[in-house]
Order: C-alpha cells, then structure tokens, then sequence
C-alpha cells in the first residue's frame, strides 16, 4: 500500500468541504478513522508506516488512489521533506484562503476549543512571543499570522515535489466554481471527473464579531509582498485579498 496524495493545506482553508467531497468519490480511498492524521508533522525519529496504512481499508477493484487531508503538512517545516522520503511522487491538493480571513477563522476556532483566552487584536500583537514556547518547532495554536504567508511554503513543496505534483486551488474557486473546481482536482488525481457530488457550504459559519477595519488594514499590510510573490508563483489575481474592502 502507498498513499497517493495529501490535501497539505491550509488551515481553515476550506480542506474540511474538500475531503468531504473526495470522500463521496467511488475511486478514491480516505480513511475511515478520521479526517486529519497528523502522521507526518509528529517529531517521532521512527516512522511505522503499516501503522499509518492501517488507516485506510481500500477496495482492490475499487479504488484507485489513497489520501488524506492534514493541512497542516503545508506548514509544518519538516513534514514535506518526511513525506519525500516516504512517497517522493506524492501529490498534493492545496486549498489556499485569503490570509486575513484564514487568520481570523483560526482565531476563532482555537477560542471556541478554549485554547485561545485572548481577543484577536491581542493574539496577533503577541503572536510572535507567544509563539517562542514551542521553539524549535512552529506553534500549533498561536500562528495565526504565521501560517498565512503561503509563498515560501507553495515554492518549498514545488521544488520538492515538482509544480505538476501540486494542484493549488483558491477557497473562493472551491465556493463559487464547485463543479469545475472539484473535475480539477479529480483529473489531477487520475480518477473518474464526470463524478459531481452534491454542492455543500465550504465555510463552516458566520461570526458574531467582524475584524476591526484598522486591524484588517494593518494585517493587509502585513501580508501584502507575500501575496504577490504567491501572485507570481501561481499566475493568479489575487487582488481581493489585499484589496481595501472597507
């Protein structure tokens, strides 16, 4: 058994819809135990591999290609190369959200877990101290920032994997273009495109609370030479995303 592909990232990026989607497909193996394995960003020296296919139960006349979806991989520094030298053709599905959104919507799910007790304004002015306690590794909770300058890591995963190996899909296109986006990523996974399952909400909810505009404005600012490398990187307009909306 090899696992064929990853839905490497991002966070909040829309990967929950996506393996919802892949998982309705009747050529594609996801596992059966639960969405994110988190196999390749663990620091563990030994890698049991029959213990991470024992994950997925596939159908030999069934199924053609195996996957999962732990979008942490993307960002997780030493999982891409953990993941080379476990499949050196693996393929991987990004899904990529405007990184202010993608922050916020962080923010958001780490205060309802009760992991987060701070207000947004004070995790994203704190984020770099607070982030220092799990040095030499990034932080799992508090890289809400961090985890949104997506050049560096989609040029990592190029040069590793090779750009055709990476099929990078923007959460927007996987909200309003939901048929075209998913025969894109059935093609690139060599699996029958003509498969349509049913549309489904790619955000998981609304807010009660909005970001401040002058905390959007500060955080556009922020991201705003990344998201133009990630414009050149990609051949994409990705304008909206630092757009002033306000």
């Amino acid at each position: 058994m090899r696992v064929d592909f990853v839905i490497g990232g991002t966070q909040k990026g829309g990967t929950s819809a996506l393996d919802s989607f892949l998982r309705q497909h009747p050529e594609i193996c996801m596992p059966d135990t639960r969405k994110e394995l988190h196999f390749f960003d663990r620091e563990e020296e030994n890698r049991d591999y029959k213990k991470y296919h024992r994950n997925f139960k596939p159908k030999k006349r069934q199924h053609r290609v195996i996957g999962e979806a732990s979008p942490i991989y993307m960002y997780w520094d030493t999982a891409p190369y953990r993941i080379w030298k476990y499949n050196s053709k693996m393929k991987w599905i990004l899904t990529l959200r405007n990184p202010v959104e993608r922050a916020f919507s962080a923010w958001n799910m780490e205060t309802k877990r009760g992991k987060e007790k701070l207000s947004f304004a004070e995790a994203i002015e704190k984020e770099s101290e607070r982030s220092r306690e799990a040095l030499p590794s990034q932080h799992r909770v508090y890289s809400y920032v961090d985890r949104g300058f997506y050049a560096h890591q989609v040029r990592r995963l190029f040069n590793i994997f090779g750009k055709d190996n990476c099929l990078v899909l923007l959460n927007e296109e996987l909200r309003n273009d939901h048929k075209n986006s998913l025969r894109r990523v059935f093609e690139f996974l060599g699996v029958d495109s003509s498969f349509v399952p049913p549309e489904a909400s790619v955000f998981e909810q609304e807010y009660s609370i909005q970001i401040d505009n002058q905390l959007r404005s500060r955080l556009i600012d922020i991201f705003y030479f990344d998201i133009k490398e990630l414009e050149r990187l990609l051949g994409k307009d990705l304008s909206t995303w630092y757009g002033k909306q306000f």
